[in-house]
């Protein structure tokens, strides 16, 4: 079993503290992501757990041991960064199999892995050329590859893909699924990047300034955020917010369908709701149409209601222009509510 468990975990330095009491759990042979905006700590938590960065408090425990004070080598862990780290003057074959060479792996042992894994993630017409002669997907092939060749059950990843362009992004990202279940890996990774959250993961955590905001699966996070950070963080675009004491005629827009009432007290109060459930129609808030982006299969139009931006969502193309004025609606079922602080308000527990 290679499951992980983080407890209260804290990182400072100095004054400052860039991780504070994150705890959760990773289920063996699953991928969790840790996502959020740079400078979160997301990345100081995944150093943490591969023993590269000493713990100031709080617990790790792999595969149900202990490992908090425990050597890096000891942990049963491979990681993937961000650069590739890959030796310059060594080949793709040596690259690969450099970790198993310097642990004392026999040859014929290092012979079988190096072949299984380079047909794995595509290499075999590759192991003779050195890293200033691939392209950035081959490298981070190589070093997925080095990865694998390892054999430990976890595999941690810190932003791998973010050199990579927009299409290379994508197939890499499939392909690090697909292995990752194909060997059945547990793996931690982490990106700021909602998208490779949202199509890898079987859990995402959501991270802001050290703490964190909401766990749960992907779909959980989009269809129930639990603060508006998380609201507006996931989605793009993302849900709009908007703040009850700037909407004239709250009372007569339905905004909870009757099931929710609204406090007499809503200064830094906002309803949320997901772009795609935004309507166009000759009634409801009034709104200015300030840019239309035509996607292909889909419209996104961006509006102003007084000093608040909006969007919605429409199918196919558009025949809205800029300078339009508008009326927009939604459904009562589809309104999110969040108190002053943030917070998702829940029937009556306000």
């Amino acid at each position: 079993m290679s499951s992980i468990e983080t407890h209260n975990l804290v990182k400072e330095w100095g004054n400052v503290r860039a991780v504070d009491g994150v705890s959760f759990h990773v289920a063996n042979g699953s991928l969790t992501v840790l996502l959020g905006p740079s400078g979160c700590g997301k990345s100081t938590i995944l150093r943490m757990i591969a023993g590269l960065e000493e713990v100031t408090s709080g617990k790790i425990a792999i595969g149900g041991q202990d490992v908090t004070y425990k050597d890096a080598a000891k942990r049963g862990v491979s990681m993937v960064f961000q650069s590739y780290a890959l030796f310059p003057h060594l080949n793709v074959r040596e690259n690969i199999l450099f970790g198993l060479k310097v642990r004392g792996v026999s040859s014929a042992e290092r012979q079988k892995r190096l072949g299984e894994v380079a047909t794995m993630v595509g290499l075999e017409e590759l192991l003779l050329r050195k890293p200033a002669n691939l392209s950035g997907g081959q490298r981070q092939r190589v070093a997925l590859a080095r990865s694998i060749v390892s054999q430990q059950p976890v595999c941690l990843m810190d932003e791998p893909l973010s050199n990579l362009d927009a299409k290379l992004r994508n197939e890499m990202r499939d392909e690090i699924r697909t292995l990752q279940q194909k060997l059945g890996l547990t793996m931690i990774y982490v990106t700021h990047d909602q998208t490779e959250a949202m199509t890898m993961a079987d859990q995402v955590v959501l991270i802001q300034s050290g703490r964190i905001e909401q766990t749960g699966p992907p779909y959980e996070l989009y269809e129930n955020p639990v603060t508006t950070f998380a609201a507006h963080f996931i989605g793009s675009p993302p849900m709009n917010l908007m703040k009850l004491d700037l909407i004239k005629d709250r009372k007569e827009l339905s905004v909870t369908g009757g099931q929710m009432p609204i406090p007499d007290e809503i200064q830094g109060w906002c309803i949320g709701i997901r772009p795609e459930e935004i309507k166009l129609n000759k009634q409801g808030l009034p709104a200015i149409v300030d840019a239309v982006d035509f996607l292909g299969a889909e419209t996104v139009i961006r509006l102003f209601h007084g000093e608040q931006t909006l969007f919605a969502r429409v199918n196919g193309r558009s025949k809205i222009k800029p300078g339009d004025q508008v009326k927009l609606s939604w459904s009562p079922g589809v309104v999110h509510l969040f108190n002053e602080k943030g917070i998702r308000q829940n029937g009556m527990e306000y």
